[in-house]
């Protein structure tokens, strides 16, 4: 994490998403180009399906919603601009579809439905009237907002937990996968109520990368899985609410729903006309009874490109141009026995490559996920020593050393991406087992 300081002199508190690009040289040997082979065989055994889930009314991309082969592990999410490619087996010609978003009515489509080209999705928002026996409606989103962030201590995780989890990293060149690697990491998170940040150690960890499809740069990806972590809104809400930062929004209620029988209030939030730094806006989705925040869905304005480059380009060639456009976070937290804790995490980030002396551009799309498989207290409180835990400027493709393990990962030992991280986490939670025969998460 670090702050941007600008013309203002405001600081800007940013994510750890930094992108570096190095030019390259001509590689001896790539590691995983096996994998690129494969996908191009592939293709003939898959059905390929492309369209856009948009909301009904206002034709507003949804970023984030998910497709689903009902009954099977088949799913995939649609980009920052609300599109999604899903691959189907050629084997499976009959089911249905199911899209899902959150606030929204879920859709189900029959397989045969779709075309190969050019479909739109369109979802209905699903409003729930409130009558007064349910909840007292809060006079003001704001005041909501600042509720539930203060009471992030009564109602998360109270006490150090160890977490595993699974984390995934893509840069895609246009629709094309260029680079992918996978981690399992152990979590070690302290309490909400603590200013303590959480600690991550490295279990397991292999990439691919095809760097002939890089141009003549390679990108690299800084902080890895610390990218998803710190998008947990009520660990660290100093990275987007800050006492100073929550002025220089406006926050209004849009609708309520249910979702799991729970009374949703759904707030938008969006800095103010006259802020003209690049702040987020986005949706919080709030329990309405308990004041919990069950899920967020997000990105940065980017009023400035410079200074939105500034932000994320660490690094770059001289003849390049660098500037994103699109950064989308999305937050889910999970319920048990009373307490919420982070549990699934999704960034998305975009940018355009601008050539010196050259007609056509690069556009480049990176992201990264990461889903908590399992959680027990860590009632010691035990953190790995300093030099065993990641750092978070760790460049996670650096640190993988390809497709090693094949034990632990799998017969298949391939990075599927098209496949849904929740497909990935079931291949190899028995390996997480059978690693650690006591039923704890820790690393041996």
């Amino acid at each position: 994490m670090e702050y941007i300081k600008d013309h203002n002199s405001k600081n800007l508190l940013v994510f750890g998403l930094v992108v570096i690009l190095c030019l390259l040289g001509t590689p001896a040997t790539v590691q995983g180009s096996v994998f690129f082979q494969e996908d191009s065989q592939e293709v003939t055994s898959f059905n390929q399906y492309k369209g856009e889930v948009v909301d009904s009314e206002n034709r507003k991309p949804l970023v984030f919603a998910t497709l689903t082969l009902e009954g099977t592990n088949i799913s995939t999410i649609t980009n920052t601009e609300g599109k999604f490619l899903l691959k189907i087996p050629t084997s499976i010609t009959e089911g249905n579809i199911i899209v899902a978003y959150l606030g929204y009515k879920t859709s189900l489509i029959p397989l045969n439905q779709l075309k190969e080209n050019n479909n739109k999705i369109t979802l209905a928002v699903s409003i729930t009237k409130l009558e007064e026996v349910d909840v007292v409606i809060p006079k003001s989103a704001r005041t909501l907002v600042k509720e539930t962030l203060r009471k992030k201590g009564e109602n998360y995780l109270g006490d150090p937990t160890l977490m595993t989890a699974f984390y995934r990293e893509t840069i895609k060149k246009r629709k094309k996968n260029v680079s992918l690697s996978e981690a399992v990491v152990n979590i070690y998170k302290s309490p909400y109520s603590s200013n303590k940040k959480d600690a991550v150690q490295l279990f397991k960890a292999r990439k691919s990368t095809d760097y002939s499809k890089l141009d003549t740069v390679a990108l690299k990806l800084q902080g890895g899985p610390f990218n998803a972590l710190y998008v947990d809104i009520m660990k660290y809400p100093e990275y987007i609410f800050s006492e100073t930062s929550m002025d220089d929004y406006n926050f209004k209620f849009e609708r309520s729903t249910r979702i799991n029988d729970k009374l949703i209030y759904v707030i938008s939030f969006k800095q103010l006309p006259t802020i003209y730094d690049p702040l987020y806006q986005g949706e919080l989705f709030i329990d309405a009874e308990n004041k919990i925040l069950t899920s967020a869905i997000y990105s940065l304005n980017i009023t400035d490109k410079y200074l939105a480059s500034k932000m994320f380009v660490r690094k770059k060639p001289r003849n390049a141009k660098v500037f994103p456009t699109e950064i989308a976070y999305r937050v889910d937290y999970r319920e048990k026995n009373g307490r919420w804790y982070y549990g699934y995490s999704n960034v998305l980030l975009e940018f355009k490559i601008n050539w010196d002396k050259k007609l056509f551009n690069s556009v480049y799309s990176m992201s990264c996920e990461m889903a908590v498989t399992d959680w027990e207290k860590n009632i010691a409180g035990e953190v790995p020593k300093y030099k065993d835990r990641l750092k978070s400027s760790i460049i996670l493709s650096d640190a993988a050393i390809g497709f090693t393990d094949p034990d632990f990962w799998g017969e298949y030992n391939i990075i599927e991406p098209e496949k849904s991280i929740e497909s990935a986490i079931k291949k190899i939670q028995r390996q997480l087992k059978r690693s650690n025969p006591d039923g704890g998460t820790s690393a041996p």
